[in-house]
């Protein structure tokens, strides 16, 4: 059972690891979007809390997540990882991302021979700086063609309120990408290919960061035209980094790049401008972790970010103030003069 033989092929089993906000939200769109096509598909979810397992498979709901949101009968959910990956086609990764790679050893066994893996994961691994396709594609030991990326502007809680949106699916080979976006074609959920899957990565990694910036700002009471400069800036510094790592400028003016950071760094549902907001109105790291529920992906992946770019040689002061503020080498009262700090020079010169 393969989805890669051809676009027209769409799966019939599908596992989705991880049963937060943005996996049970994908699992609904699979299921809707076999419904809009008239397919049958077993949409099985992995879960680590029989709570939340239970609630979805009773109540067809994840209301620590997706509050009131219902979901499809087709969508079940289990504790046991080798019952929802079996015979499992396609197999949706929506963990956090500095725990991905020891779990990927224990997965491994379990998957179908030729299953294809997405991550729908936006972070860098600490310590190795690698990005999730290449965890997946090193631990599973993956060819390009069996790892696949979705991003662009993907706050859940919209999504599953079947608010429309875009997104982009990324694969080095098209016909893996073509099939992966017929399977999640849904009424309100609209994916364009790429097989640009190292700058589909980094927009969706280092707008993370930005978003972090932008939140402080307003816990700071900053105006929006600082808000707006940082974005900005802030997309320039992507833009670098994905070029630097053999990423297409044309994906930083899309749905993964420009798309997804003003999304994420203009919406209270963002998690990242969540917790920047919290940072500027002068909560710790610690507290900021007490109040959300979720991780708040930026803050790990970070120094990841930071530390890359300085291996590539690459300016992001934005970023760079941002590591100091979360490591406690500057205080969120020094963030704003810093957060522009860079040579004069032309707007179009990266």
């Amino acid at each position: 059972m393969t989805i890669i033989q051809s676009p027209a092929r769409t799966p019939d089993v599908v596992a989705v690891l991880g049963a937060g906000s943005w996996g049970t939200t994908f699992a609904k769109i699979l299921a809707d979007a076999a419904e809009a096509a008239g397919a049958e598909r077993s949409i099985r979810i992995w879960g680590r809390r029989p709570g939340v397992v239970e609630q979805i498979n009773s109540l067809h709901r994840n209301p620590q997540y997706l509050k009131d949101i219902e979901l499809p009968a087709s969508v079940t959910a289990s504790t046991d990882v080798a019952e929802v990956l079996k015979d499992a086609a396609l197999v949706v990764l929506a963990v956090p991302a500095q725990s991905l790679r020891p779990q990927l050893g224990e997965w491994k066994p379990l998957l179908a021979p030729d299953a294809v893996v997405v991550s729908l994961m936006k972070g860098l691994e600490l310590g190795t700086d690698a990005r999730m396709s290449e965890v997946i594609a090193q631990e599973l030991g993956l060819p390009a063609d069996r790892v696949a990326v979705v991003s662009g502007p993907n706050l859940a809680m919209e999504i599953a309120r079947e608010q429309p949106t875009a997104s982009v699916v990324a694969c080095s080979d098209a016909d893996t990408a073509a099939a992966i976006a017929l399977s999640c074609t849904a009424p309100y959920f609209r994916p364009y290919t790429s097989t640009d899957v190292v700058g589909v990565e980094i927009g969706g990694i280092v707008k993370n960061v930005i978003a972090l910036a932008v939140g402080i700002c307003e816990g700071r009471q900053m105006g929006d035209n600082t808000k707006a400069s940082v974005i900005t800036r802030g997309l320039a510094e992507t833009s670098r980094l994905a070029l630097a790592l053999g990423g297409e400028a044309h994906t930083m003016a899309g749905l993964a790049g420009l798309g997804d950071l003003v999304a994420t760094c203009s919406s209270a549902l963002s998690r990242n401008h969540t917790a920047g907001r919290l940072l500027g109105e002068g909560l710790t790291l610690e507290q900021v972790a007490e109040q959300m529920t979720q991780t708040a992906e930026g803050i790990k992946s970070g120094p990841a970010v930071h530390e890359l770019a300085g291996k590539l040689n690459v300016e992001m002061p934005i970023t760079a103030a941002v590591v100091a503020v979360l490591e406690g080498r500057m205080s969120v009262d020094d963030l704003g003069p810093r957060l522009l700090a860079r040579a004069l020079k032309s707007e179009g010169d990266y």
